[in-house]
């Protein structure tokens, strides 16, 4: 199985934390962020990541180089200019469609949880989804809207922002993204958008198009974004109590 860690971003939010290093080599109780999300990959049996880098992406790769890439073949996507979400794993293209192309997962490098990404892949299948997305009924200042099916069909800037519809649905669900997804690799055959762009904004193109957008409820999941120092704090404590473990 293979996977995508998206690790380019610049950690602005992280500062001071990333003045001298990637987000990604960020630590919690002496694990980097990029350790705790290879880890939790390979236990669900990702054996191939291709990770993207640009800020400080050399110190990411001399990192794996030095872990041994942590007994998986690791792969790092290098940007020279960033290329969001979307344009970074368009970039990463030839990892996975090369030998077999199944499903494969995308993960933040700063989000940590215990989303069972087994049954998500299950979830995918049995969906028959071009992307299936891991989501939550939480507090979240950019909600993704689903149908009466559990089907993309919007978007919507915090609670009382104005819906931005991708197709019409009768009733809907506002649900915070986790940063987590599962997708199949003929997605590359209908991503119309060059450079950088945001894979949000293609999947809201795609899902206008008819294409199955589907979301995974993970509600009772423990899921923290690790994009502020406080929040990193917190995940410390969360690790230390037993709340998310790194393998």
């Amino acid at each position: 199985m293979k996977a995508m860690i998206l690790a380019a971003g610049l950690g602005t939010r992280l500062r001071p934390l990333t003045n001298d290093r990637p987000k990604a080599l960020v630590t919690i109780v002496g694990r980097t962020l990029l350790e705790i999300a290879l880890c939790r990959l390979r236990t669900f049996g990702v054996r191939e990541v291709i990770v993207n880098a640009h800020h400080f992406a050399e110190m990411i790769v001399e990192y794996l180089q030095a872990n041994d890439n942590f007994g998986m073949r690791v792969e790092v996507s290098r940007e020279e200019e960033l290329l969001d979400t979307g344009g970074g794993l368009k970039k990463a293209a030839h990892f996975f469609l090369s030998g077999a192309q199944e499903p494969f997962i995308v993960h933040n490098a700063d989000v940590v949880s215990t989303i069972d990404l087994g049954r998500m892949m299950q979830f995918h299948a049995d969906r028959e989804a071009l992307a299936t997305l891991a989501v939550q009924d939480r507090e979240t200042s950019r909600y993704l809207l689903f149908d009466e099916q559990g089907t993309l069909c919007g978007r919507r800037a915090g609670r009382d922002g104005e819906a931005e519809m991708a197709r019409p649905a009768r009733n809907v669900n506002a649900l915070a993204f986790s940063g987590i997804h599962i997708v199949s690799p003929r997605i590359f055959r209908k991503m119309e958008e060059e450079g950088a762009f945001s894979i949000i904004n293609s999947y809201l193109h795609l899902a206008a198009q008819g294409e199955k957008i589907a979301a995974f409820r993970a509600d009772e999941s423990y899921w923290r974004d690790l994009g502020r120092p406080e929040s990193i704090l917190q995940a410390a404590q969360d690790l230390a109590s037993g709340k998310f473990s790194v393998s």
